[in-house]
This record gives C-alpha cells, structure tokens and sequence, in this order.
C-alpha cells in the first residue's frame, strides 16, 4: 500500500481513486509504461525537460528540443533533435532512446508515429488544469526512478494551490489572451492557459471551436472584455505592444509572463505563485 503522504499527492490529480501503482504510470493515451530506471529519454516537451531535470532525470536525457533551454546549464550538454514541430527523425534514431515523451499540443501525430516505429516506449502527456501536474510528475517520477522526488514536488505544489486559494481574489473578469499576431490568435476555454486563468475567477470568450482560435479586433469584441492580456510566448509580446494596444482598444491591456502562465511541469509551482500577483 501507498503511504498516507503519497495517497494524497496521487489522488489530487486524479478524478477517482486508483486501483494500484500501475495507474499512476498511465499516460494520457492510457497506455501504461513499466518502470524503467535505465532508460534512455528523448523529450520533445520544453516545460517536460525541466521537469525531468529538477526530478534528478537530466543523466537519462539523451535528446531534447531547441525549445528545451531549463534549467539552461544542464540541458546545454544534452544533444538538440530540432524542435517541437520539425523534429529531426534519424538524430533520434541514432540516439537509440528507450522512450520519448511527447505531448498532444506541442508535437506533431504524424512524427510522433514514426518515432513509435523504432522507439520502444512513446509516453504522451496532455495536463490540461493546473491539478494535472500531480498526474504528470507522478508519470515521470513513477517511469524514470524519481518517485521520492516526486512525492517531495507534489507536497509543495499542494502547499502553492493552497496559499493562491487562501489568498484574497478579486471579482471575476473576461480577459482575451493574446499568443499571437499577424495574425491575432489567442487561447479557447479548454487550454492549460485558460484553467490557470480559471483559478483567479477569470474566464476567456468563446471564440470558435478552436483550441487556438484567430481573431479580428472589433467593438462587439472589446465590449465584452475587462481586460487583454499579451503573452511573452509564443509570440514575443513587449511593454510596448501593450502601451499601444491600450490606447487602440480603450481597455486595459497588460504584460503577461507566457512561461509562467503555459509551462507545466516544475514551471507550475512558480506559476501559482505568479497567478497571486496577477490576482
């Protein structure tokens, strides 16, 4: 049986009670992965990276994206198989991982499948909420051999959600969060983004079926906003965007740290801890 503390940390990212062990190394394909202490990873998710690496993981890295730059002096050493979209398939090949971590948003299927070919292990990742770190460090922790440190990381994220929760809110306002111009995209109820601004009270409009929907500016628009806000990342949104922004639109419009804001993984802890100074 799971200790009192483990229990607690493996049921907070989950919606029911697990039967054993084994649940906890499903991924989000539901595929279950066995542990394996001496594997070989190739990870293709930048805020993943991190994570492994702050979990005591980075000697199991074997390959990583351009994109994966935290913590920076570690994953220097770490060969680059390109990025997250234009993955370099016979780099990998010759790394020879047992496993390569990959995510739903950030990796294309058609790649992911060839690398399943000659890959043994393909684990998917898809946290969707802030809870959902629970799950995924206990995925990696629980696959690569770090479950200590995974025990550890789920405790003080638990202590975080709960401080942003016992701290003082204010009322409830729809922002529109901006990832991107020429052309405006912004974030659907349904991303990371959206549930992190969630936790604030703070909701996003409903602008099509897309999880990352384009936009055109327009009064009925800006009518039915509290705020904008602009992300550091993907697009690299400055002070001055924002300053123009906010004399165009009337409303006001603000900087807004994208990696604190769409990083999962050991990002997450400093991300609730943002969230509070945003709140």
């Amino acid at each position: 049986m799971l200790g009192a503390d483990k229990q607690q940390c493996f049921n907070g990212g989950m919606n029911t009670a697990p039967d054993s062990l084994a649940d906890f190394l499903t991924d989000a394909l539901g595929h279950r992965h066995a542990p394996a202490p001496d594997a070989r990873i190739v990870c293709l998710v930048p805020s993943i990276t991190e994570l492994l690496c702050d979990l005591g993981l980075a000697g199991k890295l074997v390959g990583r994206t351009g994109f994966c730059i935290h913590p920076r002096d570690v994953v220097a050493t770490i060969p680059k198989v390109g990025g997250t979209k234009d993955v370099n398939i016979e780099k990998i090949r010759k790394l020879a991982p047992t496993h390569v971590v990959v995510n739903i948003d950030e990796n294309e299927k058609p790649t992911v499948e060839k690398l399943a070919e000659f890959v043994p292990h393909v684990v998917v990742t898809h946290p969707n909420t802030p809870r959902d770190n629970l799950q995924l460090v206990r995925l990696m922790g629980g696959i690569f051999g770090a479950e200590e440190a995974a025990t550890r990381w789920c405790a003080e994220f638990e202590a975080e959600y709960a401080a942003l929760h016992a701290s003082s809110q204010g009322p409830a306002r729809t922002v529109l969060y901006c990832i991107w111009q020429d052309p405006w995209m912004t974030v659907s109820k349904d991303t990371y983004i959206a549930n992190m601004l969630a936790e604030l009270g703070w909701r996003v409009p409903d602008l099509g079926a897309d999880r990352y929907p384009r936009f055109t500016w327009s009064q009925d628009l800006v009518d039915g906003l509290d705020a904008v806000l602009l992300s550091t990342e993907p697009y690299r949104f400055t002070e001055e965007h924002a300053d123009a922004l906010e004399k165009q639109l009337g409303i006001p419009v603000y900087l807004v740290d994208g990696e604190m804001m769409s990083w999962y993984g050991s990002r997450a802890l400093a991300g609730l801890r943002y969230l509070r100074t945003l709140g």
